[in-house]
């Protein structure tokens, strides 16, 4: 393994151990890192690995990073992903209803995806998504109808 590479893991197991460690699941975890990246350039920015790593292993790492919870969160069961999703939303501000209805309509999930993440995996995790939104909409109602 070259130098970069041993690198980049560190990145990885730093911001793993410190940044994500403190978020309880799988999708507050992939919003934070996408949130990390800038829309307009795709660049990864993280002040407190910047202040240890050079530029480009604090890049391949996030960017590593991305591309293996997306992968993670695609390859776990829709039932599971339901619940994951639930506690995500729930740990947001305001009402949990409110919030599945913003989502839904801005779709501000589609920033998710890794940059880099092929048309059909793109399409399948928002196709996953809506479908699970749908769901959760459906379940807050009933619960504040009392049904």
């Amino acid at each position: 393994m070259d130098e970069q590479s041993i690198r980049n893991r560190r990145v990885m197991r730093d911001f793993a151990a410190t940044s994500l460690a403190a978020i309880p699941n799988l999708f507050g975890r992939l919003a934070y890192v996408a949130s990390l990246r800038d829309l307009s350039s795709g660049k990864y920015e993280h002040a407190g690995l910047s202040t240890l790593y050079p530029p480009e292993s604090v890049q391949e790492g996030l960017e590593s990073c991305h591309q293996e919870l997306f992968q993670k969160l695609l390859e776990t069961p829709l039932g599971i992903q339901e619940g994951d999703l639930r506690e995500c939303l729930n740990g947001m501000s305001g009402p949990l209803s409110a919030t599945i209805s913003h989502w839904r309509q801005m779709e501000s999930y589609r920033i998710l995806p890794p940059e880099d993440t092929p048309d059909y995996l793109r399409e399948l995790f928002f196709s996953n998504l809506r479908a699970l939104l749908e769901i959760l909409q459906v379940e807050s109602s009933r619960a504040h109808s009392g049904a």
